[in-house]
């Protein structure tokens, strides 16, 4: 069994090893905040992510199939919803919803 000093001495390097890891993003990124780049990258990335994850989402899609409206409206819906209120967490939402009631209703197997 470990004595008293090496079990605190252990305790005390795991804490400041963690807190070093969680404060090294802040303050490695504090001088890129300014950077014309950053900024850039902060306003097109939103719209590119999601971009990527309808694809991702739509990829195995078989639009021959009547299930696949399901997918396809909640994303009529969400896109509706978006330019309507311009509400990222409504829109959401509401196509996830859409797509959960009319997947588990109407084109369930």
């Amino acid at each position: 069994m470990p004595d008293t000093f090496y079990a605190v001495a252990a305790v005390l390097v795991a804490a400041a090893v963690t807190w070093a890891l969680r404060a090294l993003p802040f303050v490695a990124l504090a001088p890129l905040r300014a950077s014309a780049a950053v900024q850039f990258l902060g306003s097109r990335m939103p719209a590119g992510v999601m971009v990527i994850l309808v694809v991702y989402c739509l990829r195995d899609l078989r639009l021959s199939e009547t299930r696949a409206l399901a997918p396809l409206t909640a994303l009529a819906v969400t896109v509706g919803l978006h330019l309507w209120r311009r509400n990222a967490l409504l829109s959401i939402l509401g196509g996830t919803a859409v797509h959960v009631a009319l997947a588990s209703t109407v084109f369930a197997h």
